[in-house]
């Protein structure tokens, strides 16, 4: 099942619990927009490449169109529009005032200096400058890129509609960025990990948590959770994955990441373990906060965790869903588990709009009211209609969606 089809399998099991009309669903379903750019870039040896690059539109009915741009050499359409899709109801599950949108370059981004990258993020906005803004369709960090790259984004976008740099978001905090940006992922899939542990009765302090993933999101959701007394016991990078039963000091863990060019390897304080392995350690909480589809009929029967934190998108394929959801092991899906990243950058684009600075404490106290207030209502929902949280979670975005189409006269 391709990235896609697997976004729509689980659009179509919401959409038939909201019994949905079936004319409305293809408008709901499909992008508004796809664009492929070609991306002619002299790389530093003097070679001209041609790069592809993709921005999907999915639904702006509730706002101008959010998401993120990722450098990845396996970016390509289909999983560009799984991601749009994606968006568009996450930020409709919490609620906040914008579509669905996603792009990407084909690029491996470990692969090309510090000015390739420059130059291809340039190029890039050269040819999609007219379709996004901050009314339209706004960009933000993904997998490869950073808060840099949006610093180069806004500059060279400003060259055509001068100063306005609400046009992306995850912006330097000296660049009009917002302080918590970085954090924010993490933090929110710390903050939902805690509430979700309380629903199933367990205690932080008596829960274990493997963390498939350290970068930006795992990192920042393991110090969260750390912070919280649950005993991180597992995380992992490219290097492999690093378990110690007695718990992992999250902090040294990170300082030795940097301290060895953000990598785990040789990390002496934990037994090394592969990634595959980290999946299925008998732990409380298990969190995929690396790349999607690692979680499939092949492994789940091995799965031990007692609750799954989808921090990744798409970790779990749907064959592999239908198996946990029927052994009863919650699954708290990524359009409302790391949502956190797109709360905080509505906060960032709202400060842009507004011109008034925001603070860490009044970023941090309003992504924990959004988050909890859109958990307890997927909970709730998928208590009362006896469906899994995936499905509570896709209802009450494609509700909002259709609601917002509707009074527009759109449906």
């Amino acid at each position: 099942m391709e990235a896609f089809e697997a976004v729509q399998h689980y659009f179509n099991m919401a959409a038939d619990e909201l019994e949905l009309e079936d004319d409305l669903r293809p408008l709901l379903a499909l992008p508004e927009r796809e664009i492929t750019v070609q991306i002619p870039v002299q790389m530093d040896d003097d070679r001209l490449v041609s790069l592809i690059g993709y921005r999907v539109q999915h639904n702006r009915a509730r706002g101008p169109m959010k998401g993120g741009l990722r450098y990845h050499h396996e970016v390509d359409l289909d999983e560009t529009r799984s991601l749009a899709s994606l968006m568009t109801w996450k930020t409709a599950v919490v609620n906040i005032p914008f579509g669905g949108a996603k792009g990407g370059v084909a690029v491996d981004s470990r692969a090309i200096s510090k000015r390739e990258k420059e130059r291809i993020t340039r190029k890039f906005v050269d040819e999609v400058h007219e379709l996004i803004g901050p009314d339209k369709d706004i960009p933000a960090p993904d997998m490869g890129t950073d808060h840099e790259v949006m610093a180069w984004f806004v500059n060279q976008y400003n060259k055509y509609a001068g100063f306005n740099p609400a046009v992306v978001t995850g912006k330097p905090v000296e660049h009009y960025g917002i302080p918590g940006r970085e954090e924010a992922t993490g933090r929110g899939v710390g903050i939902l990990t805690i509430k979700a542990l309380g629903r199933i009765g367990r205690k932080p302090a008596k829960s274990t948590i493997a963390i498939q993933g350290f970068g930006n999101v795992g990192s920042h959701a393991a110090k969260f959770l750390s912070e919280a007394e649950c005993k991180v016991v597992a995380i992992s990078d490219l290097s492999g994955g690093y378990y110690n039963p007695n718990g992992i000091d999250i902090l040294q863990a990170a300082r030795y990441s940097r301290e060895h060019g953000f990598s785990l390897a040789g990390y002496p304080e934990a037994e090394t373990v592969t990634n595959h392995q980290l999946l299925e350690l008998d732990v409380t909480v298990l969190i995929p906060a690396a790349l999607g589809g690692v979680i499939t009929c092949e492994n789940v029967d091995r799965i031990k965790a007692k609750l799954i934190v989808e921090a990744a998108n798409s970790p779990v394929r749907p064959d592999a869903d239908k198996v946990l959801t029927e052994r009863g092991i919650p699954i708290l899906p990524d359009i409302l588990a790391n949502a956190g990243g797109v709360t905080v950058s509505y906060f960032e684009w709202a400060q842009n709009r507004q011109f008034y600075q925001w603070n860490l404490n009044r970023v941090r106290g309003e992504l924990d009211h959004m988050l909890s207030t859109a958990f307890e209502q997927v909970w709730d929902l998928a208590v009362e209609r006896h469906v899994s949280l995936r499905t509570a979670a896709f209802m009450v975005g494609i509700d909002r969606v259709a609601r917002a189409m509707r009074l527009a006269g759109q449906a």
